[in-house]
């Protein structure tokens, strides 16, 4: 039995999403206030998440739920990596850790995919066709506001294997709706689906003191520079 499990996602997410996007900092990113420290934070809490969902989703390749989601087009490990090596060097692997609510993120992937595959499901949904939506629009957003030329440092958010995203997505949501579930695992998805957009906002919430970190270290250094020239003023004039 199918159930038209793309649009109870899409619905039945809504809330959670709009949460998502108000957070200090996303609402700062959209907004074109994006510090470099806390984006390659960000690129390497979301290296962690990716390398578990795509390690599990892989194993699972022969899944009758799972299996049919994995598009190997979407696997973001790859593009990840080159934009950690930008960022940290070479030995990029050495420099970075996950942050407490990536790792919490990564241990629901993995406990997941031991005990409930199917809601894996949901983590993909809530992940990658985000991505795939928004990919285009962060990147220009983190380019200009960081002052970065080319792709360097932001392949994260192309997808080289997708020439046609709208119908790719397309696609992505017939394919959602022909998995052999019944209504009550696609509730038990949306759930999960949920709980994955408040992982991501953990991992979001942790990022706003960084980002705070950083803009008050900015203002603190203009405020210095300014009270210095008019100390300098003042004794010349």
């Amino acid at each position: 039995m199918s159930v038209a499990l793309a649009a109870q996602l899409r619905e039945g997410t809504k809330k959670a999403h709009t949460m998502a996007e108000n957070t200090g900092f996303v609402s700062c990113f959209l907004k074109g206030v994006v510090d470099k420290s806390s984006y390659r934070k960000l690129v390497a809490d979301l290296y962690f998440v990716y390398e578990a969902m795509e390690e599990e989703i892989d194993k699972l390749a022969e899944h009758p739920v799972v299996g049919p989601v994995g598009k190997k087009e979407l696997n973001r490990v790859e593009s990840l990596s080159q934009d950690l090596a930008y960022y940290f060097g070479e030995n990029w692997k050495e420099e970075i850790q996950p942050s407490p609510s990536a790792a919490l993120y990564v241990e629901r992937i993995h406990s997941l995919a031991k005990e409930s595959p199917e809601l894996l499901v949901g983590h993909h949904y809530t992940r990658y066709m985000g991505d795939l939506s928004g990919g285009q629009i962060l990147k220009n957003i983190a380019q200009k506001a960081m002052n970065m030329d080319g792709d360097d440092g932001l392949r994260f958010y192309i997808f080289d294997d997708i020439a046609d995203e709208k119908g790719f997505k397309t696609m992505y949501r017939s394919t959602m709706d022909e998995l052999p579930i019944d209504q009550a695992m696609a509730d038990r998805i949306v759930e999960e689906a949920n709980n994955a957009f408040h992982l991501n906002m953990k991992m979001f919430q942790e990022l706003e003191g960084n980002l705070v970190a950083a803009i008050g270290k900015v203002l603190f250094g203009f405020l210095t520079r300014r009270q210095r020239t008019g100390s300098t003023e003042a004794a010349t004039a």
